[in-house]
């Protein structure tokens, strides 16, 4: 449990449509889908909860990790939203574009992996899906998807664009030792296959229904899908050493700079923040609070730990990987022919 709770990438489609109501009574928050899925999801529960206790509702954009950032990125002349949330390292790419202004929440203290721009909302770690109603296990080995009962049967979502997608990359050039190595192996599962999605979430439902076999996902958004999805469950493929590994993937929340309901931005992050808000992030949305003083111990927490057992975390610099991406992505296209 120790190594759970200390560990612990298309264009957008407006989930929630925008009210008429005046710009003090409203805050827009673009996000990175997963937090939004289903009926009584964490967003949904504490976005009803947040308007109930401040009078301020609160508009919805939902699309893949890099996508979310690439509308506040073509907005910036004029912002439409106040809050960002998504994945790295897409959210130190915001901030290094200036799109984020400076905010500290009071919670920030209990928090550990933020700065002055951005903070962690749920922690959440890279991972694998397969459909259980078409393979009897799950592939042990990244050499195992390359065979070839898996052409046309592999999908996983687009380095640069979506935020799980990235982390494949990166994944795959920490399992193997080199980007080299990682690249020559891209090129190989290339042959498996099916081609890009912007959206990681939108692969969840082709798993399921055994459209395709095996798709890449992140721990909270698949834990949580599972119930609409009930063939889909959770892997780490083991590298060339055996070394089965996952990387920590949080959900980071940040105040757009120049928003138009700046003091509204503030109030949600300080809500979503909150302990209280926090202490139903496992029980709702089967993620891991960020909160050092918030620990859970409902069933979907045990979960948690329970599929990741044997699962070695490591951690990315993520200062590294933003500096190296756009040369990264190259070389992934390249070797795919993307």
């Amino acid at each position: 449990m120790k190594s759970l709770v200390s560990a612990l990438l298309a264009g957008a489609a407006v989930v929630v449509a925008a009210p008429a109501f005046a710009a003090s009574d409203v805050v827009t928050i673009y996000a990175a889908d997963g937090l939004h899925d289903g009926k009584g999801s964490w967003f949904e529960t504490q976005f009803d909860a947040f308007t109930k206790a401040t009078g301020v509702k609160v508009q919805y954009v939902e699309a893949g990790s890099g996508g979310v950032v690439e509308r506040v990125a073509k907005e910036k002349s004029n912002p439409q939203a106040d809050v960002l949330v998504t994945l790295p390292p897409f959210i130190q790419r915001a901030e290094a574009e200036g799109l984020l202004q400076t905010f500290k929440p009071t919670a920030a203290d209990q928090i550990d992996g933020g700065d002055d721009s951005y903070q962690p909302l749920v922690n959440n770690f890279q991972n694998f899906i397969y459909d259980s109603a078409k393979l009897d296990a799950a592939p042990k080995t990244f050499a195992d998807l390359l065979d070839p009962k898996f052409k046309g049967k592999i999908q996983y979502s687009t380095p640069g664009q979506a935020g799980d997608g990235t982390a494949v990359m990166l994944q795959v050039i920490h399992a193997f030792g080199s980007k080299d190595a990682a690249f020559d192996y891209l090129k190989k599962l290339q042959d498996n296959n099916v081609g890009p999605s912007s959206s990681t979430g939108k692969l969840t439902a082709l798993v399921n229904k055994g459209e395709i076999y095996v798709a890449n996902g992140d721990l909270q958004m698949n834990m949580s899908q599972m119930a609409d999805n009930p063939n889909i469950k959770v892997f780490w493929p083991a590298g060339p050493d055996g070394v089965r590994s996952a990387m920590p993937l949080p959900y980071y929340v940040g105040l757009v700079a120049g928003a138009p309901d700046s003091d509204n931005g503030k109030k949600l992050i300080e809500f979503l923040l909150a302990k209280d808000a926090q202490s139903t992030v496992s029980s709702i949305a089967i993620g891991a609070p960020v909160r050092k003083d918030v620990t859970p111990t409902d069933a979907n927490f045990a979960k948690l730990h329970e599929a990741m057992q044997g699962v070695t975390v490591w951690q990315p610099d993520w200062t590294a990987v933003l500096k190296d991406l756009p040369d990264d992505v190259a070389h992934w296209k390249q070797a795919t022919g993307s």
